[in-house]
């Protein structure tokens, strides 16, 4: 049997946000909950949730039930360092691909998810198709992802890998059953 590891980065400050996105409260649940449950439900396993800013506090307030936490050190210097981290803990793992998530995408669906799983093999990469544009969650086939972390810096992630293979990148239609947006800023008090 094939597995398919989810890799839920929520790392971030959130300085634009006024906190870090993990620890935000949407509908009756944390978006770092939200983003594992979607992961899981999508048919990841296992699943990797990336930590940095307040780490100590997201692992004692969030409900991450089986999600496997890791801490990125570098957090502050983006979400390349995330990714690098993330990877490195799957790599003991049988996971033959990652599904990336970001934290602060709580549009994704669990469907999203499991169109990218059913896709998943060695040398897949994938990314959501949201009309004209692309967006996450991200497919990262097994052989790809020590190109992904060497080029992973900054505040990028899996972009220019993606972009220099681009003629193995399939783009999943996603817009049918996912909204892509995140939460840059706290909603205007009401």
């Amino acid at each position: 049997m094939s597995y398919v590891a989810g890799l839920v980065l929520a790392a971030g400050a959130g300085r634009r946000y006024g906190g870090p996105k993990a620890l935000v409260r949407l509908d009756g649940r944390l978006l770092v909950e939200r983003a594992i449950r979607v992961a899981r439900g999508g048919g990841c396993a296992p699943v990797v949730v990336v930590l940095g800013a307040a780490a100590g506090t997201v692992r004692s307030r969030a409900e991450l039930g089986d999600a496997v936490p890791v801490e990125n050190p570098d957090w502050a210097t983006g979400m390349g360092s995330s990714l690098r981290v993330g990877l490195a803990a799957l790599r003991d793992s049988a996971a033959v691909a990652a599904v990336v998530l970001l934290v602060d995408m709580p549009g994704i669906t669990a469907e999203a998810v499991r169109r990218m799983v059913d896709r998943a093999a060695p040398d897949a990469l994938g990314m959501a198709g949201y009309g004209t544009r692309r967006g996450h969650p991200v497919l990262l086939g097994r052989s790809h992802w020590p190109g992904v972390a060497e080029l992973a810096v900054g505040d990028v992630g899996a972009r220019p890998y993606l972009r220099r293979h681009g003629a193995r990148l399939r783009v999943v239609p996603c817009d049918d059953v996912a909204d892509d947006a995140d939460l840059d800023r706290p909603p205007p008090p009401g």
